[in-house]
């Protein structure tokens, strides 16, 4: 995706080139191709519209600031021509700092919370993790008059299980979950790969699996004809056992580097949210993307307040520009995951609406999805409690031959030192 908004950058260029060559020609001055792409750049900077420009002067001269938790990569921040830097925008038109960290897990994100070190206002959780965080108060119901804009959110992406009645969360992205693997390793067709593949002995020490439990155990879940859903304890510990069975021809459990790794051949396959792999995949094109038929988890994540904000007014004003159509558009088209914003949506390119792996039909999408509900606390805790053990597991795993060897080893030596011995008493005495 980065490669195609260069390439449609470009095309701007030159476009404003031709443009100001025919002006020129009809007893205009010459311009320079240096000021044409300045200009250029000037205006596509400018673009950003937002729909009440008042709303946004509240807090102008307070001197305020917000701190935001968000997902690693998941915001537009000018860094590619031709893109906004959305936090500056926010800043520039509100006077509001924005202090903006990152996280790699719901998992990661909930223990900061739960511990109280730190204090946001602004968190971007997925689905199960909201609907944890509601029930044990860990965010707080949002002032909707405060984010008119919540009118751009689709139907179907209001009212989810995990927030009922849409008190506590606004939708931010959607996506889907599938496998991203080299094709030039792995000659199948792609309606024969399925999640088993993780499992290929043949590719052993080029797999990589999510390092978290609740996306490894759905994977683990699903192969073994379970919902992904599942509170059962039998279905949790027999998913436990199919990971631990993946063990042997894991590379590495991790998160973000998936990206670093698949794209530089240090691995031939992985899970991956379909948004990150479309990234990828336009820039290496020995790499592909599948969504495997027998069923996936789509996900939803969303913009909360948590319960200790201090400056909830502030976070609404950060959560409402969000929504500005330009903003979530601008969001939408630098991170390439699916939006749930129908104003954005329509500013895409057909190619991007029309792609699979962005937008599944409806009917692959009721067939073969699943959101996920978050679990009782006994679940949860029998999942982490299975999932810390086959982490832990892994690690003995891998000196588990050591001690034996070494142990063979000296019991080896001390016989073949004893045999010379006697060898030598025998010699001495004959």
């Amino acid at each position: 995706m980065i490669l195609k908004r260069i390439s449609r950058y470009a095309a701007l260029i030159m476009a404003a080139a031709l443009a100001a060559s025919a002006f020129s020609g009809c007893g205009g001055s010459a311009d320079t191709s240096a000021d044409t792409e300045e200009e250029e750049k000037t205006a596509e900077a400018q673009t950003l519209t937002v729909s009440d420009p008042e709303y946004y002067t509240k807090f102008k001269d307070a001197g305020i600031s917000i701190n935001v938790y968000n997902w690693g990569e998941y915001i537009s921040t000018g860094a590619e021509a031709g893109t906004l830097d959305v936090n500056s925008e926010f800043t520039k038109l509100t006077g509001i700092k924005v202090n903006y960290t990152n996280y790699a897990t719901n998992e990661e994100l909930y223990a900061k919370l739960k511990g109280g070190g730190a204090s946001y206002d602004v968190i971007i959780p997925s689905d199960y993790m909201i609907s944890k965080m509601i029930k044990e108060n860990m965010v707080q119901p949002l002032d909707f008059e405060n984010i008119p804009n919540f009118k751009y959110i689709m139907d179907n992406f209001r009212n989810m299980a995990y927030d009922p009645e849409n008190s506590y969360s606004v939708p931010y992205t959607w996506g889907t979950v599938g496998i991203i693997y080299d094709k030039t390793m792995i000659d199948l067709p792609k309606d024969e790969i399925d999640w088993d593949l993780l499992w290929n002995k043949d590719y052993s020490d080029q797999i990589l699996m999510f390092d978290n439990p609740r996306d490894a155990f759905a994977i683990a879940e699903i192969m073994q004809g379970y919902s992904i859903n599942t509170e059962d304890s039998d279905e949790l510990a027999d998913a436990a056992r199919k990971l631990t069975e993946q063990k042997n021809v894991v590379q590495g459990y991790v998160m973000d580097e998936i990206f670093d790794k698949m794209g530089a051949g240090d691995a031939l396959i992985a899970p991956y949210y379909a948004g990150d792999a479309l990234t990828i995949l336009d820039e290496n094109e020995d790499l592909g993307f599948v969504i495997p038929k027998s069923g996936t988890n789509l996900f939803i994540d969303a913009m909360c307040i948590p319960a200790g904000a201090k400056q909830k007014e502030a976070a609404e004003m950060y959560i409402n520009f969000m929504c500005e159509p330009d903003v979530a558009y601008a969001n939408i088209d630098y991170i390439c995951y699916s939006t749930p914003h129908q104003a954005a949506y329509d500013m895409l390119d057909e190619d991007v609406k029309n792609n699979p792996v962005s937008y599944p039909d409806q009917d692959f999408i009721s067939e073969h999805t699943t959101v996920f509900v978050n679990l009782s606390d006994k679940a949860n805790k029998q999942m982490q409690d299975l999932w810390t053990e086959m982490k832990s597991a892994q690690a003995e795993n891998e000196n588990t031959w050591l001690v034996p060897i070494f142990l063979i080893l000296c019991l080896g030596v001390t016989i073949f030192v004893l045999i010379r011995r006697q060898i030598k008493k025998k010699k001495d005495i004959f």
